[in-house]
């Protein structure tokens, strides 16, 4: 025997590093992304209406906006000339459609001679400045929109090419900037799905770095101080290490793409590994201390420990799969793709970690004191309290879960996008920018729907856009509407002598049609923008400021009881689509798929450990200490008013899916017992004694493992440490001080 497993540890060996290899060349195949259709609720009617739209119209996130500052204002002639010519160069950039701005537009002007034009800023008369401010001011069309209210910022507006890809963004931006500096155009913001790509993509990258690094030395500092043996802690380290490499490597192999979630893939490897290597090893060096070979002491330990492991690992696994109940593609696969790590974990923890610890003399480890009898003596104190004092822990209990109930009820869902932005970036900073001084950045799209084969470039259908029109500019965080009237109002107001008082649709059919052929001319490209082919959709865009998904909520639904009750629905049917209403519809099924994900983890996770234990008594006890750390951490996001949203929804299913494993691992060891013949309070003290440090050690990683996330600069991220890491704690207590009582009373 103990020549086939030094064998089999040799192969072991070979056989990871050979992998660990392999995925380190795999490591630059890596692909991080982000896309704001990963949050749109799968099976969604108003996303399939929305596909259907995009088809019409192109989508409505293909913008980028520009805008320079120059102060006190932007009317100097300097400033001016600089602005026009990169607004001029940007008509050439590589994946720009379209390219307007002040310096670039003008204004329509009907003569007897027919149209001509008249520029909204004479840039070379810097006489007329004052005169062209106070026209634009009056107009009022392009405040907030291409100029700020105060003049002291021009915006450059870029039409783009649809669902930019990341290289794409990349090299736009690029010419962007190299054109602004250029120009010596040094003070501007920038705002767009281009930036945001570019700006997440760079932040993804940076999280993975940061928290791999920061979780690494944390995992090496606290397995020296737990065993005090450079070697064993070299192992340790290098096990974890290779489970993570292989893991990114598998996820480069597939090609899966990382989101916004991927900076929790190295903190959830490299604790999820510890956990595993503490267990095993804490049992192997137990056995040896206890006078056993080492081929005889990892057999026993692997018969012990691993079947608990891998019970552990399973339900941790599980965990994560309950998020495929979650309509969202990227909390998909981010439960998908952590359940593989975590297997993984186990896999290199169970087969590497002990092909290398029996190669280590057993002088390296034996009579180091790495299993203190402070800790036995502490924990059998703890096991003496519950014994003493079980009434005060369960009425203890029953408060702590009431006080949980309350913070649940006060979890709100009125998140900001601007949340999910890293911290004090330049991203965070531009998108500021443009909720003080324009419009703002979410996209609103309204689709107006003729019926009865009627034509939405009707009169009458016209009329009833502009009364939609005038109800939405009543409405203080919708900026920037633009319409298929937009036309018909510049040219009236071009054939009234540009005056602003005419910025209005004709008032009568006869004039409408005389306007809509001259509009067919001169505005045919930007008719198309508005009005579908077969003239039955048109379409209403504008801007949105970040108020929260629930008041915007609020705003969609004000919209459609006015187009329901105030418009001629014989006419026209009105629906609010486009990406940021997607977005805000997670709000509404993140708590139904939460805890539809959640029962069905209980019910798989309780089959498993019913078939392990083969006794329902404990199965219904095991719940009680998992149920309630899950409550806790509502309970958190209650107390401290942090809004649910999708990224939080990660959790729920974090807690449940490691909280488990203490859970399994306190009753694998006092199952053991009542099997080898002990009563129920020396199997309680076994339990204690030989388990529960390796509970308290799991956890106190656990716990800084996820604080690691405090480094994070995204809002999120640092949330969801913050709260596992506290959730986790909570657990470990209950399961300390509660399953000793329920053990006692119920079995």
């Amino acid at each position: 025997m103990k020549a086939n497993l030094g064998s089999l540890k040799k192969i072991c060996i070979v056989v990871f590093v050979l992998f660990g290899v392999l995925s380190a060349t795999k490591l630059d195949e890596l692909k991080f992304s982000f896309d704001f259709s990963q949050f749109f609720p799968e099976e969604d009617p108003d996303l399939a209406f929305y596909d259907s739209y995009v088809e019409e119209f192109g989508t409505d996130d293909n913008f980028l906006l520009i805008a320079v500052e120059n102060k006190p204002n932007v009317f100097q002639k300097d400033f001016l000339n600089k602005f026009q010519a990169f607004s001029q160069e940007s008509k050439d950039f590589e994946h720009v459609l379209e390219s307007n701005s002040l310096t670039t537009l003008s204004y329509p002007l009907k003569t007897s001679f027919g149209y001509t034009t008249l520029p909204i800023v004479h840039i070379k008369d810097s006489l007329q400045y004052q005169e062209d401010w106070h026209k634009i001011q009056e107009d009022s069309l392009f405040i907030n929109v291409l100029i700020d209210e105060k003049g002291e910022s021009l915006v450059l507006a870029l039409r783009t090419e649809d669902n930019l890809d990341y290289k794409q963004s990349e090299v736009l931006l690029h010419t962007i900037r190299t054109s602004l500096k250029s120009h010596d155009l040094t003070n501007y913001h920038i705002l767009g799905r281009a930036f945001f790509y570019e700006a997440i993509v760079e932040m993804q990258r940076s999280e993975v770095l940061t928290t791999t690094i920061v979780a690494s030395i944390l995992v090496f500092i606290i397995l020296l101080l737990v065993y005090r043996s450079m070697p064993v802690v070299l192992i340790s380290v290098f096990s974890i290490a290779m489970s993570l490499l292989l893991f990114m490597g598998l996820l480069a192999a597939l090609g899966k793409e990382l989101n916004a979630m991927a900076a929790f893939y190295p903190v959830l490897m490299l604790i999820v590994g510890t956990s595993d290597v503490i267990h095993l090893t804490d049992s192997y060096i137990r056995k040896l201390q206890s006078g056993i070979s080492r081929y005889a002491a990892i057999i026993s330990s692997l018969k012990e420990v691993g079947m608990t492991t891998l019970l552990t690992s399973i339900t941790t696994a599980v965990g994560f799969v309950t998020l495929l109940s979650s309509r969202l593609v990227s909390i998909q696969e981010f439960g998908i793709n952590a359940a593989i790590g975590v297997l993984v974990a186990y896999t290199t923890v169970i087969l590497l970690t002990g092909s290398l610890l029996i190669s280590l003399p057993e002088k390296k480890l034996i009579g180091r004191k790495s299993i203190s009898e402070n800790w036995v003596n502490y924990l059998l104190k703890v096991n003496t309290f519950t014994k003493n004092y079980p009434n005060q822990i369960i009425w203890g209990t029953v408060i702590f879960t009431l006080f949980c109930f309350l913070g649940i009820y006060l979890i709100k869902t009125n998140h900001e996008f601007k949340q999910t932005l890293p911290a004090k970036s330049e991203i965070a900073i531009d998108f500021e920018y443009f909720q003080n001084n324009y419009a703002g950045f979410r996209p609103l799209e309204i689709a107006v729907m003729s019926t009865d084969g009627h034509k939405v470039t009707d009169f009458e259908i016209a009329q009833e856009i502009e009364k939609l029109l005038t109800y939405l500019k009543t409405i203080k965080i919708i900026g920037n509407i633009q319409s298929a009237n937009l036309p018909y109002k510049i040219i009236n107001k071009a054939n009234n002598l540009n005056n602003a008082a005419f910025f209005t649709l004709p008032n009568d059919k006869v004039t409408f049609i005389k306007y809509q052929k001259d509009t067919r001319k001169l505005a045919r490209k930007q008719l198309a923008r508005f009005i579908n082919g077969d003239e039955t959709v048109a379409r209403i865009n504008g801007k949105l400021q970040d108020v929260g998904t629930d008041s915007l909520k609020i705003v969609y639904n004000s919209i459609d009881r006015f187009a329901k009750t105030n418009l001629d629905t014989t006419l026209v049917t009105v629906k609010v689509t486009g990406k940021s209403i997607l977005l805000d519809k997670n709000s509404e099924y993140i708590r139904s798929s939460l805890l539809e994900g959640l029962l069905y983890g209980l019910l798989l996770i309780g089959v498993i450990m019913a078939f392990v234990f083969r006794d329902i008594k404990i199965f219904l006890i095991s719940l009680v200490p998992n149920v309630l750390p899950i409550l806790f951490a509502g309970g958190i996001l209650g107390f401290l008013g942090i809004p649910l949203e999708a990224s939080l929804s990660v959790v729920f299913a974090i807690v449940f899916g490691i909280a488990v494993d203490d859970t399994i691992h306190f009753l694998g060891k006092y199952k053991l017992g009542i099997t080898q013949g002990l009563d129920k309070e020396a199997a309680l003290e076994k339990t204690f004694a030989q388990t529960g440090r390796a509970l308290v050690i799991t956890t106190i990683i656990l716990f800084f493992g996820f604080m690691v996330m405090l480094f994070s600069i995204h809002q999120p991220s640092i949330t969801i440490g913050l709260i596992i890491s506290v959730t986790l704690v909570t657990a470990l207590i209950l399961d300390l001080l509660l399953l000793p009582v329920l053990l006692r009373k119920l079995i």
